[in-house]
Formats: structure tokens, sequence, C-alpha cells
């Protein structure tokens, strides 16, 4: 079964470009009409700084078979029921036929601070996962296979997300592959971890310099958890989907 990338290369450029241009702007723009935040929240409270990569996957499902299913992005109707909480709002479902083909959450982390928004991080990205996969099994989202469940994170690329960090153990060791790790070093770590345990089809995190970032340049921390991976996987998973439309 072939699969259609486009210029994936390219295509994850544009949206490299658009996440720090966008933050730029939000960030500009707030400094004009006087309402400033504090630190980097400035250029996050606009919202859209992931819709590069949003656009991305969606031309994915066109290209790969899909191009009447229906593409949910927006806040309230990218939302589906939970287990252990009512509800849970996406970044992109998309539906074919009343069947759930494939969910997936997008998140970004830039400097200064990296420890507490890293912590906090894992355990949303581990505890959505959980929630969605017990909704499932229990009857709430209707799905004749398993969905694609996809989750990416944009980490800035500085001296401090680079820099080993010690842990304490003041009662039980730390795996020896945790110790003296960088924050990227242990996002990748944790995506490697999500798609090992079955909590995620794809997880991948994508690196990017704020000075290159404007310009499209990009890096990955390993080729498992890298963005042409995680979008070869998606593709695949609309074709296979697709292939089995036709058949019927």
């Amino acid at each position: 079964m072939s699969i259609e990338l486009g210029d994936l290369d390219q295509n994850i450029k544009k949206a490299v470009r658009i996440f720090w241009r966008s933050r730029m702007l939000a960030a500009e723009k707030q400094k004009q009409t006087g309402a400033i935040d504090q630190g980097e929240r400035a250029g996050v409270t606009a919202g859209k700084n992931m819709d590069g990569f949003v656009k991305l996957l969606v031309d994915l499902v066109a290209a790969n078979g899909l191009p009447e299913a229906e593409i949910y992005v927006s806040a309230g109707v990218s939302t589906l029921p939970g287990y252990f909480r009512p509800t849970k709002n996406w970044d992109l479902l998309v539906i074919h036929q009343g069947v759930l083909i494939a969910a997936v959450e997008l998140k970004s982390q830039v400097g200064p601070s990296f420890g507490n928004n890293f912590n906090n991080r894992s355990e949303e990205a581990i505890g959505s996962a959980i929630d969605f996969w017990t909704a499932l099994r229990d009857g709430a989202i209707t799905g004749q296979q398993r969905p694609f469940l996809g989750w990416l994170i944009l980490v800035e690329d500085t001296e401090k997300s680079r820099k080993p960090v010690a842990v304490k153990e003041p009662h039980f060791p730390v795996p020896a592959e945790l110790k003296n790790t960088s924050y990227l070093e242990r996002y990748d770590y944790l995506c490697h971890k999500l798609m090992s345990e079955n909590l995620y089809t794809k997880a991948a995190v994508v690196t990017s310099r704020r000075e290159d970032g404007v310009n499209g340049e990009y890096g990955e921390m390993s080729q498992l958890t890298s963005m042409k991976e995680f979008a070869a996987a998606f593709a695949e998973h609309i074709a296979h989907i697709a292939a089995e439309a036709t058949a019927l």
C-alpha cells in the first residue's frame, strides 16, 4: 500500500515558520495594544501557533484517499467524550462515515522555563491517552478498529533545553537512562515510552532554534520520534482506512 507525503520536508519547514512567526505577531500585537502578558505567554495566547502542523495533517488526509472525511479542528467541535472526565478537546479529529479515524494533540514549549512545563506536558499526555482508550473501550467513542492517536510537541532548542538536569533520589533510584538528561532528551524518552506502552500510535518531538525557526529550520531527537515518521504513520493509517472503504 503506497502513501502520499508530498514535499514533506518543505511542509514541515512551513509549519515551523508559521509557529515562530505567529508567536512574534502575537507578542507584537499585545505590545501595540498595551495588553502585554508576562514573559513568553505573550506569544502563546493567540492560540494559532501550531496551525501549520494542523494543515500538514489535514492535507495528508485528502492526499491518502479520504477527501470526503470530516475534519474538526476548532474548539467545541473537536471534542470527544472521556471516561474520567466528561470531555476532552483535541486539536485535530478525523471522522469518516461516523467512525473516529484519528485524534491528534499538538503542543509546544519554549524557554526560559522547562522544568514544571515538562512535568505538566508529560502528565497531560499520559492522562489524555488513558482517558481516551478507556472511553473507547467503554463504548463512548464509536470505532470499528483502533484509531490513530497522535501526540506531537515542538520544543525550543536552546542551551537550557539541552543542558543536563540533575534529579533527586531521596528514596529510590531514578532509571539510569533518565539521569543527567536534558529536557529535549526527556521529551524524546517520553515519546518513546508513550509509543512502547501503546498509549499513542505515534508521538513526536520537533526541535527548533528561535533564530533559525523563523526560516523554517528544525531538528529531531531520533528517527522514531521524528515528524517524518509521525506523518508517514498518519498517512499510512489514512490510506489503510481508505483502502478498506473502497473494498466494501
